[in-house]
């Protein structure tokens, strides 16, 4: 038996697929799902959800979000996912590093902007782990 997932951005259905597992990055950790799963909502943070379809695992950044899981459904709502195939893994790592030297570089009373980069940080290390085969 499988799972149905579906990735679905503002602009795009990112992904509607098949799989026998997945790993979602939820804001309380990593989340593992199988077939058959308890019903469950949870928010999804920045990072990287990961699916196995035939013994093979694929990724996709996540920048937020929040899941559904019922009746082997898994339904992804986010701002925004990039499959990590379609991710060059140094340009990844280029904007990862200018997005540290940001946040490295702000004063301490900016919280705006702390809390910007932050963020930026954040996606910048998804979008890059999630070029990394398992």
């Amino acid at each position: 038996m499988t799972l149905t997932v579906k990735i679905i951005s503002p602009g795009s259905t990112v992904l509607d697929a098949k799989a026998e597992e997945v790993i979602l990055p939820s804001t309380t950790g990593q989340l593992g799902i199988l077939t058959n799963h308890a019903p469950l909502v949870t928010a999804l943070d920045i990072g990287v959800l990961r699916y196995r379809q035939d013994r093979t695992w694929a990724a996709i950044a996540l920048t937020g979000g929040f899941a559904e899981i019922e009746d082997n459904e898994v339904t992804i709502l986010v701002k925004s996912a990039q499959a990590g195939k379609d991710i060059d893994a140094e340009t990844a790592r280029t904007e990862l590093t200018a997005a540290e030297q940001k946040l490295a570089s702000l004063k301490e009373d900016d919280k705006q902007g702390k809390i910007q980069a932050e963020q930026a940080v954040k996606t910048a290390r998804a979008r890059l782990q999630a070029t990394v085969p398992l």
